[in-house]
């Protein structure tokens, strides 16, 4: 990828220590993702621009087979350490580096799984509490204060819920319970 790799720097002249360290990171890149398909980086000197705050701006597009691309080019805001063009570089590559490795995941077909949220019906409800008869068939208890948005009160048997489960005194219980919103307008206008 070398030879498609395009660095720029605007603003200043840099000295070869400075080029040096940015191809670095660059030839770092290639040896760890072979499957860059064009590098652009963009080195800014503070002052260049009035918005930089005495920041250097470093600006990282990397493109990726099958059209994917990570790019890289917001400074954080009120860091002074940026105003260190070693520091600067190293942590720009640093971010583009974790958009890299998630990019890469997702090419090779490794993304997370989210793990599905219990859902169920509300099948008893009292001044404080009621039961949600789960998806797998178990009743849960649940308190009011467990309901999310003070929506207890909205519930009516027969609400569809979700619910974050955990282990209670007497058997499992909802921590968090969460109602489904069309539904609780549906009961609520009914």
């Amino acid at each position: 990828m070398s030879s498609l790799a395009e660095i720029t720097f605007q603003g200043f002249e840099p000295t070869e220590a400075n080029k040096q360290f940015v191809a670095k990171h660059v030839s770092q890149f290639e040896k760890k993702f072979g499957r860059i398909t064009s590098c652009l980086v963009v080195v800014t000197t503070p002052g260049h621009h009035h918005r930089n705050d005495g920041q250097y701006k470093v600006s990282i597009r990397l493109r990726l087979p099958a059209g994917k691309e990570v790019s890289v080019s917001k400074t954080p805001k009120d860091d002074e350490r940026h105003s260190d063009f070693h520091f600067a570089v190293a942590d720009a590559f640093r971010r583009a580096q974790r958009q890299l490795v998630d990019q890469a995941r997702r090419l090779q077909g490794y993304v997370k799984a989210h793990v599905e949220q219990p859902a169920g019906v509300v099948t008893q409800l009292f001044d404080d509490h009621g039961f949600i008869s789960s998806d797998d068939g178990q009743d849960v208890y649940f308190h009011r204060n467990a309901v999310l948005n003070g929506d207890f009160t909205r519930l009516t048997l027969g609400s569809k819920v979700f619910f974050a489960e955990e282990a209670g005194d007497k058997g499992a219980q909802a921590s968090t319970v969460r109602a489904v919103k069309a539904d609780i307008r549906r009961s609520h206008n009914a």
